[in-house]
Parts: structure tokens; C-alpha cells; sequence
């Protein structure tokens, strides 16, 4: 049976699919083309000649094996392969033909963009805004020719998207999905700060200046701790940059989004109190090390600023320092302190006695 397989090898290496694969390809899906028909035998194989540009069938018929004492049930033997090509095959041969030429064309597309973002994940891309009417609980991010699915938890709160805008976006995962390479993205991961700083600091990509926890809460705020691994480096005033230019870059890209920028302490005390800004905490009382609890004493008119509106400030310092951190009046313990002294004088005063 003919079939124009040089041309079809020609479109394949056009695509960078080798004739090997095609072949296999193109065997097998004519062999089950081949089993749909009728009176089909059973054990078939398909032969391209590619020189010839035409195709074999070649089929072969179970025969049925005697038993005997040793094999009460032999399996049937196959017979001698024949030329068992369907007279009426062309019209089928072609359509399957196209259909396995069509199918490796869109793996081959699926690879090339898979093999292209597979080094992404992690990474912050730049795509533009597109709205899709049948999705929309997800917002699509063209990057290229491929787009990419922002899904809405990966969203920003109260933030939008506007058709044909340009964002950043961080590559959540990259995989190979039902319909092909999938693409997530995401605008409200902590890890999009952390690229978003990496594009305007040198100093974070010389190594000099490091940052070493960040807390978020997309859309409202954003704390982060840095430590300086070179001696001489100011890690905040690095991330903050001359007049405030480096940050405020930052929050251009995360809206109405604040960001503090804290040191970071190996010692725990010194690290829950940083945490706590811009309120300034008395001091810090570590109560176990191995629970990872501490106590943060705050002056009365500082204490609405430590804790934060909703308790914002209190949970983003829990988070970004892997603390539970209680926080208490610092004038209330000074009274504790000195009722008990004064207490422990009467007691002193009356043994004397």
C-alpha cells in the first residue's frame, strides 16, 4: 500500500523529529488501524519502505497445538507470516498517518516549551495579562508564545489584572499536564520579594549582603531579615538603596504592599526584638529555646505598634523568626517588679522583728 513516507520524514525533520521515531510511531498506529478492521488477524506488524514509499501488513494465524501428557494445554503456535495489507487501507492509512504526524508535532511543540521552562521554576518572568472566558477563576500570563496560569490562589488579594497588562510573576511549578506543559505562576508567593530585591540590589547577587527569612502576608505586608557577609556592608540600607529608590522599586511591583526591613540575629532575644519593627522593644525574655517560645516586653504608647492592625505585626515577626512570641506591657512588668521587691522588704523588715 502506498503512503508518501519521504514527505512525511521531511515534515518530521523540519520539526526535529527523527525518522526512527516516526516510523515507530507511524507502525503502530497503522497496525491498530489495521486490527479495526474486519476479519483482522490477531498477531499483526506493520513494514515501511521508506524507498518505496509503501507500507506491509503482515499478519499471522494462531495454530491450534495437540495436548499432551506433559502440556495438557499447549498455547497455540503462530504460523507463517502473509501479506495480509486491506485492499480499501489507503483512504484509513493516510487519515492515521496525519493523525500520528499531528500528535507528534504537538509533543515535539510540548517538549520544546517544557525543556524551556523547566529551568524557570523558581525564577521571576515577565508576561502580559490575558483574560480567558472560560476560565475565569485563573488569569492567563502570555510569556512568549506560551502562557502561563496565575490560579486564584496565587493571587494577591484585592489586586487586578488587567487585560494586556505587563507583570512579574514567579514560576511555581512547571509540568507536564493533561493538555500539554503546565505553567503556575504566582504573585503572591514570599519567594517573589525575595527575586524582586535580587533585581535591584547587587549586593544580594555578589553574595555580599544576604536574606535570610522572609514573612509575608501578599497585598499588605512584607517583612524580611538580612545579615551583611561582608564586613563594611549596611545589609538594610543595601535593600533600602540611596533616598529609599531600591524598595520603593520593589513595592511598585507589589501595589500598596509595605515592607520592613529587619537585621537578622542568630541570637534569638536580639532577632524577636528586630522582628517586632518599627515598634522597639524593652527587651525580649527567651523562655524555651527547645519550644522556640519568647516574651517581648513593649512600652505602653508602643505596644498597638508591636502588635499590628488584626495583630498583623505580631504574626508576620512569629513568622519570620519561627518564634511564638507573647507580647506584654513593659510599665506592667516594672510594677510586678516592684511590688514584688517591696513585698520581699516587708517580709525582710518583719524577720527582723
Amino acid at each position: 500500500m502506498e503512503l508518501d513516507l519521504n514527505g512525511i520524514h521531511q515534515l518530521a525533520g523540519e520539526q526535529g523529529i527523527d525518522q526512527e521515531t516516526v516510523d515507530a510511531a507511524l507502525s503502530e498506529a497503522l497496525r491498530l488501524a489495521y486490527l479495526k478492521t474486519p476479519h483482522a488477524a490477531k498477531h499483526a506488524r506493520v513494514e515501511l519502505d521508506p524507498r518505496a514509499g509503501t507500507f506491509t501488513v503482515w499478519a499471522q494465524d494462531e495454530i491450534e497445538q495437540e495436548p499432551t501428557e506433559d502440556d495438557p494445554h499447549p498455547a497455540p503456535k503462530l504460523g507463517e507470516p502473509y501479506d495480509d495489507t486491506p485492499k480499501d487501507f489507503g483512504r484509513l492509512a493516510a487519515a492515521t498517518a496525519r493523525q500520528v504526524i499531528t500528535q507528534l508535532f504537538r509533543k515535539a511543540e510540548d517538549d520544546k516549551i517544557f525543556g524551556a521552562f523547566s529551568g524557570q521554576k523558581g525564577k521571576l518572568i515577565t508576561g502580559v495579562v490575558q483574560q480567558d472566558a472560560k476560565d475565569t477563576a485563573n488569569v492567563h500570563v502570555a510569556v512568549g508564545d506560551v502562557e502561563a496560569i496565575l490560579p486564584r490562589r496565587e493571587q494577591v488579594p484585592g489586586e487586578r489584572y488587567r487585560h494586556g497588562e505587563r507583570i512579574r510573576v514567579y514560576v511555581v511549578n512547571v509540568a507536564r499536564g493533561l493538555k500539554g506543559p503546565e505553567i503556575i505562576v504566582s504573585r503572591s508567593h514570599p519567594e517573589l520579594v525575595r527575586r524582586l530585591f535580587e533585581r535591584e540590589v547587587p549586593e544580594l547577587v555578589s553574595g555580599a549582603v544576604s536574606i535570610m527569612a522572609i514573612a509575608r502576608e501578599a497585598g499588605a505586608r512584607t517583612k524580611i531579615a538580612v545579615r551583611a557577609n561582608t564586613d563594611g556592608v549596611n545589609p538594610k540600607g543595601a535593600l533600602i538603596g540611596p533616598g529609599g529608590s531600591r524598595v520603593r522599586a520593589v513595592m511598585e511591583n507589589l501595589g500598596n504592599e509595605k515592607i520592613d526591613i529587619v537585621d537578622w540575629s542568630a541570637d534569638p532575644a536580639k532577632f524577636v526584638a528586630a522582628a517586632l519593627s518599627p515598634a522597639s522593644a524593652a527587651g525580649v525574655q527567651v523562655i524555651s529555646e527547645k519550644n522556640k517560645t519568647a516574651i517581648a516586653y513593649i512600652h505602653d504608647d508602643q505596644l498597638s505598634l508591636a502588635i499590628g492592625k488584626e495583630g498583623q505585626n505580631a504574626r508576620l515577626a512569629a513568622k519570620l523568626t519561627g518564634w511564638k512570641i507573647g507580647i506584654e506591657s513593659e510599665e506592667a512588668r516594672e510594677r510586678k517588679a516592684s511590688q514584688v521587691r517591696a513585698e520581699a522588704g516587708e517580709t525582710d523588715a518583719e524577720a527582723g522583728e
